[in-house]
């Protein structure tokens, strides 16, 4: 298995390392093995990994449809899963709407700072009114003892069945732009109206993801349907390259996440 690392990049070996230990596990004990909630591009090398298998599967579940992350169970092929397998809580985050909001900021924030990995949440889920967080089950006792507090806005968390998550439709609030070319450092620049020098300090310090995988380079081609987040500014995505203006510049159609 030492030949799959060559199609990763080096930041991230210690993920590879991390699922190729969980598989040896699953091989020695003949058992499933639960990982924590990973985003897609963890579930690519996931997938990848457990393809040089033949007598181990995987399968994701993020406690929803359509959930960006979910966690993986890696079993043996006897083996039939189950939802409940996966061990994942959803709370309802009880707060008075009236007389304030909260932000999917606001809340990922806050789990931050109590000292809590991201990696033990599921999505954030919001269907314009209402806000539900999906957890590790394991997890679930100390997160209702640790979370009274989003921000100054006192809240309550709620477990309730998975069956009562709402539907998070994503929205991307559409934009025109015209750039200079499709690098990295020019659509951030552009996108989220900073200096070319800023989005370019952003790329080289690892705080740009492109499909949610870091990238490095500032001269990296970006293409349509890339998803581009930079962090303390949001997430992005190339929804059209059109033809080029009179002043050959590159109209973009972009669109911001809500």
């Amino acid at each position: 298995m030492d030949a799959i690392y060559q199609h990763f990049r080096a930041e991230e070996y210690a993920f590879i390392d991390k699922v190729l230990g969980i598989t040896m596990q699953v091989e020695n004990e003949y058992t499933p093995q639960l990982t924590d909630f990973l985003d897609p591009r963890q579930r690519y090398i996931t997938e990848t990994i457990i393809g040089g298998y033949d007598q181990i599967k995987v399968q994701f579940f993020g406690g929803v449809a359509h959930a960006e992350r979910r966690r993986a169970l890696i079993y043996p092929d006897y083996y039939t899963p189950t939802e409940a397998d996966f061990e994942i809580a959803l709370f309802h985050i009880r707060y008075p709407v009236k007389f304030t909001t909260l932000t999917h900021q606001k809340i990922l924030g806050t789990l931050m700072s109590l000292g809590m990995k991201r990696d033990i949440f599921g999505d954030i889920l919001n269907n314009g009114s209402e806000w539900q967080l999906l957890v590790e089950s394991t997890m679930k006792d100390y997160l209702t003892l640790q979370l009274e507090k989003i921000g100054k806005i006192n809240v309550m968390l709620e477990e309730t069945d998975l069956s009562e998550a709402v539907f998070t439709p994503t929205i991307w609030e559409e934009m025109g732009l015209t750039v200079s070319s499709m690098r990295l450092d020019v659509i951030i620049s552009n996108a989220h109206h900073i200096s070319r020098q800023k989005a370019k300090q952003l790329v080289v310090a690892g705080l740009v993801k492109v499909n949610w995988k870091t990238v490095e380079n500032p001269d990296f081609e970006c293409e349509e349907e890339d998803v581009l987040s930079a962090r303390g500014y949001g997430r992005v995505k190339i929804l059209e390259i059109g033809g080029r203006t009179k002043k050959d510049k590159i109209r973009v159609e972009i669109g911001y996440l809500k």
